[in-house]
């Protein structure tokens, strides 16, 4: 792709990043399931949109890698939802807030993954058969997501966090949606972080995990790194409406991961077999978007008859005996 494509595609995501921010969420509110579905829509659409850009000039061939690197990727951030749930339950996050902190997230998540697309495009472009090791990767991950267990929060084994606690106090409560605030430390006044900060660090560390299963998952479908870039970063820029329209149903969807597991199987396999048996793009599409409605339908129609337990809401001025014991801040600070 010529710079100057590159160039615009970046101009025109941040541009509609600023709309997002600077007009619709400029005062810190709670998004509604409404206004969720609107905005999943408007984001669903606006890739859709890009992708009959690419069908024009690029041709049905790559209009439909990148649909179907589109699709794995939002599948998969349905994973980072899960786990945005436990966060935010875990460090009592006012639902007000929750869209700045994915908001952020996200800016942070386009420079992370961009990074990770450039080397792995680097790494494919001089080493081939390192596309092997990421289908050995896909299988042994879907294989493992599989027979995984519910993950927990571990705050302490974060090494952001471990790192952050050891040079800036954090403050017992939240300070609206500033992610410092200046406050007395015996005879002065320093920035201090607040919880928001912690969450924010957290996020951003659990996204860059799920990362590294998902962008070898769109190698497999292309190499094209302009096809793997744009089609990740269209589907993150729709993970802040996804989370909360999906944010309470989620935990409801218990086939869904033995999906997910099922197409990063699939997707490996394509890659190891790839000198030996080409799948055709349409038929991989057909088998992702296949695997997963069957997974959503069987979820609906055989629900989990166990009491469904909801997670413990810790209050960030009282924090539970564990982990985030540690999270309190330095004396000094009172309740700053």
């Amino acid at each position: 792709m010529p710079l100057w494509v590159w160039i615009g595609f970046h101009l025109a995501v941040f541009a509609i990043l600023a709309v997002d921010l600077g007009i619709f969420h400029r005062q810190a509110h709670e998004v509604s399931v409404r206004e969720a579905a609107g905005w999943t829509l408007t984001w669903v659409c606006l890739a859709l949109l890009f992708n009959l850009g690419i069908l024009q000039t690029l041709g049905s061939q790559a209009a439909l890698e990148f649909l179907t690197g589109y699709l794995i990727e939002q599948a998969l951030s349905v994973d980072n939802i899960f786990v945005f749930v436990l966060i935010f339950s875990y460090f009592s996050v006012p639902k007000r807030y929750q869209h700045r902190i994915l908001f952020w997230g996200i800016l942070g998540a386009l420079i992370l993954r961009g990074t990770m697309i450039a080397g792995g495009s680097f790494l494919i472009q001089r080493f081939a058969w390192i596309l092997y090791l990421f289908g050995a990767f896909l299988v042994f991950t879907g294989v493992r997501m599989a027979f995984a267990g519910e993950a927990g929060i571990e705050v302490e084994a974060n090494p952001l966090i471990r790192l952050l606690r050891r040079f800036i106090p954090v403050t017992k409560r939240y300070h609206g949606q500033h992610f410092f605030v200046r406050a007395p430390v015996g005879r002065e006044r320093r920035w201090i972080a607040t919880p928001l900060l912690v969450v924010l660090i957290m996020v951003e560390t659990t996204d860059l995990v799920f990362a590294v299963d998902s962008i070898p998952a769109i190698f497999a479908i292309t190499t094209d790194p302009f096809l793997v870039y744009t089609s990740n970063v269209c589907a993150i820029l729709g993970l802040r409406s996804l989370y909360f329209l999906l944010a309470g149903i989620v935990g409801q969807l218990r086939f869904l991961q033995l999906g997910l597991s099922v197409v990063l199987v699939f997707v490996g396999a394509k890659m190891l077999l790839a000198d030996w048996y080409h799948v055709p793009i349409g038929a991989s599409l057909g088998v992702v978007a296949g695997v997963l409605a069957l997974s959503v339908v069987a979820s609906l129609l055989l629900p989990d008859q166990a009491a469904e337990h909801p997670p413990v809401v810790h209050d960030p001025l009282h924090p539970p005996r564990g982990p985030v014991d540690t999270m309190t801040p330095d004396p000094r600070l009172g309740d700053e």
